[in-house]
């Protein structure tokens, strides 16, 4: 009798952590299909590990791209001495669709627009919202947005590296990520060097 009720539960336990893992993600792409108002039909993982959801299916330059932006966060993070959450799989990328192309310059920039809130009034107000070329959507996991693009992929290595520095600073400095998650006060990326 006794072995029978840890058996169960034991099996409680775990049909209950494997079911709470799903409910997550489905919270984080509530969230993340709010923000974009897209629906993100593809799932894949990069070669290295981390979890890729696209509105389209990404290309393998894409997929490279993300790799080579966390390989690069994570040489960084390592150089300043953090070392929580430093996998590949420890990430989910959103890729959706952009609102814009091109910066007020003219220049290729495929970007997210979202409501100014605290950027309310200053130089990225456009109007009641912002052009972003990423967004944490969820801490924990570890979870950003960005815009699809269809070449220079290299911004997206930066975008993946940047987005992940608030990641990286929310899991092992909770005091620098307070200091630096709002650019709404000045700052920018680089965060870590």
């Amino acid at each position: 009798m006794r072995l029978t009720t840890i058996a169960s539960l034991f099996i409680l336990i775990f049909v209950s952590s494997v079911l709470d893992a799903p409910a997550q993600n489905r919270t984080v792409l509530a969230e993340v299909e709010r923000i974009s108002g897209d629906k993100f039909g593809f799932a894949v993982r990069t070669p290295m590990g981390a979890a890729v959801y696209g509105v389209k299916r990404p290309s393998a330059k894409t997929l490279a791209a993300i790799d080579s932006g966390l390989t690069d966060l994570f040489a960084i993070a390592r150089k300043n001495k953090y070392r929580k959450r430093l996998n590949y799989s420890d990430y989910t990328i959103y890729i959706a669709n952009p609102d814009r192309t091109k910066n007020i310059d003219g220049n290729y920039s495929p970007d997210i627009a979202v409501g100014a809130a605290q950027y309310a009034g200053s130089v990225y107000d456009k109007g009641g919202y912002i052009y972003a070329s990423g967004m944490i959507v969820a801490l924990n996991p570890c979870a950003f947005l960005i815009a699809e693009h269809t070449k220079e992929f290299n911004r997206i290595s930066e975008v993946v590296r940047y987005e992940g520095e608030h990641l990286v600073l929310y899991h092992n400095d909770r005091q620098r990520y307070s200091e630096t998650a709002d650019h709404s006060k000045g700052g920018g990326h680089p965060i870590l060097n």
